[in-house]
């Protein structure tokens, strides 16, 4: 049995400018990175060193990653992946700072809920931050952000239902579903007693993390939702 190479990662299709040089923050030595060392040890100082121009290229989206590069690396890039969703999402809304914010909410819950769903958290944070520009300008992003095919299209699929109930009943599409009426939750059920908050969120909730959320804002007056998440202070 061959062992596992990902054409992807493939060094034989690299270019110069995939090596970079940075400084030791410590010492000041310089140390030479290939694009994918999420960090080296200074060869002076032996410091630790964070690459600062560290890509993982389509590794990024890749359900094989952590064989290429390590579990290390892969948490290491999601945030920058994420990072890069929500600001090709603002070039998209431009100057309209409540559905950026309103994107933003929806990706605040919905990485609450991936907390206690099992489910594949790019699908899950790509459909979250893209889930209001439509499927032609997602998929557009997601093309250019080197998103695997399949993966891609269950993205769109997601976007496409996420208002209705639906063809699709993935986890993903649950839990960015159930992110959403969080965010809604005291425009959909204006006025609900603590009595009716069991009833309204057995209907519209399919996540137990969900729920579990909807209990808390509908069980707190100081819940109410000021449109804004932390990612959207900025805005």
């Amino acid at each position: 049995m061959t062992g596992f190479h990902c054409p992807g990662q493939d060094m034989r299709y690299w270019r110069p400018a995939d090596i970079s040089e940075g400084a030791c923050p410590r010492c000041g030595e310089a140390i030479e990175f290939w694009k994918d060392d999420p960090r080296r040890r200074c060869p002076s100082c032996g410091a630790m060193v964070v690459n600062p121009n560290f890509d993982m290229g389509c590794a990024k989206w890749c359900q094989f990653a952590d064989r290429c590069l390590g579990a290390g690396a892969v948490e290491q890039a999601e945030p920058a992946l994420c990072d890069a969703l929500i600001e090709r999402m603002k070039r998209v809304f431009a100057d309209d700072a409540r559905r950026s914010r309103h994107a933003l909410a929806v990706l605040d819950y919905a990485e609450k809920i991936l907390l206690h769903e099992q489910a594949d958290p790019l699908v899950v944070k790509a459909a979250a931050v893209l889930h209001d520009i439509g499927i032609h300008a997602a998929r557009e992003i997601l093309e250019r952000l080197g998103v695997d095919e399949g993966r891609a299209e269950h993205v769109c699929r997601i976007i496409a239902e996420h208002h209705s109930a639906g063809t699709i009943d993935t986890p993903e599409f649950r839990i960015v579903r159930d992110a959403g009426h969080l965010v809604n939750l005291f425009d959909e059920s204006p006025g609900v007693r603590p009595a009716e908050a069991e009833v309204v969120i057995g209907r519209a909730f399919r996540t137990a993390g969900g729920r579990d959320l909807a209990r808390r804002r509908l069980g707190r007056e100081d819940a109410k939702p000021d449109a804004r998440s932390a990612r959207g202070d900025a805005l």
